[in-house]
């Protein structure tokens, strides 16, 4: 299946990887509730449920599932959904992309199986059983420092050229030097994956972000988005200052979500709560946060 993919991808924009408000070890559903409704309030283009910033890695099948039907209600055509769907078992990911498209999902974000270090040929299978197993938009996520492997641009080019379905590619590869090509040569939309680089990537042609920090300040974010998208550099840049010096000094204390999940503790936001193996920061680390939010006058 060839396709020209003329069509405008369905996701530009300031997209908000959402944290999972845990309570008492269950999933705080009456929070997870209003923090979307904090992002809709926000005008933000859509949110992410159970990314890695969702710990996802560590909801049973059922809160997963569940997580996304209650995000899907919640925004109730008021912002996209892009459910997180991925796994490093391929019938998994299949089923959590059939299931996102049941409950009326806008598209699926479906991550590089980790764990299993596969080939670039184990990828496009993997992608392509995805692609096919559904009819709703794939958003292929390519991250290394999660997953231990790198998605080529050769491989995107072979399955986009195959399926039209894949709308587009979240790059958190931890730099800009691939953009371009998968821009001007692959002709796929690019979302930043990481917040920092939110600037130079869309520069380069990236159409939005899927941001971390978004749960912090999605007002922040939108801005940032907006402005280079309008190519209003200085606007852009003026707002990328308080982004990136944020989100690099907040992302420097610890592992995502971490440091994230205790500012939004501080400002009041969900509980101050983990799942294992991830754990409450050190008394060191929780300070620098407290001092970073009272830094950009958050607190």
């Amino acid at each position: 299946m060839t396709n020209g993919h003329e069509t405008e991808s369905p996701f530009r924009g300031t997209y908000t990887a959402l944290v999972t408000p845990v309570r008492d070890q269950a999933v705080d559903w009456e929070t997870l509730d209003t923090l979307v409704q904090r992002q809709i309030d926000a005008g933000v283009d859509g949110v992410v449920p159970c990314g890695s910033t969702g710990e996802s890695a560590t909801l049973s099948h059922e809160e997963h599932d569940r997580v996304i039907a209650t995000v899907i209600r919640k925004a109730s055509g008021k912002c996209k959904v892009l459910a997180g769907t991925g796994s490093n078992s391929t019938a998994e990911a299949v089923r959590l992309t059939r299931h996102a498209e049941e409950l009326g999902a806008d598209g699926a974000l479906v991550v590089t199986p980790y764990y299993n270090r596969p080939t670039q040929e184990g990828m496009f299978r993997h992608f392509s059983e995805v692609a096919i197993s559904a009819s709703l938009p794939i958003v292929l996520y390519n991250v290394p420092a999660r997953c231990s492997v790198d998605l080529a641009n050769d491989t995107v080019d072979r399955l986009r050229d195959k399926h039209d379905n894949i709308a587009a590619i979240k790059d958190a590869s931890g730099g800009v030097d691939r953009v371009a090509d998968l821009v001007h040569r692959i002709g796929i939309d690019v979302l930043c994956g990481d917040d920092s680089l939110t600037l130079p990537m869309m520069a380069l042609g990236a159409v939005g972000v899927i941001s971390v920090i978004a749960n912090l300040t999605p007002e922040w974010m939108k801005q940032l988005v907006d402005a280079a998208a309008a190519n209003d550099m200085n606007r852009a840049r003026a707002h990328n200052q308080k982004v990136s010096g944020l989100a690099d000094t907040i992302g420097a204390l610890g592992p995502n979500p971490l440091p994230l999940k205790t500012a939004m503790a501080m400002k009041g936001l969900l509980a101050e709560e983990f799942r294992l193996p991830l754990c409450p920061m050190a008394a060191e680390q929780r300070q620098a946060v407290d001092e970073a939010l009272r830094r950009f006058e958050l607190l």
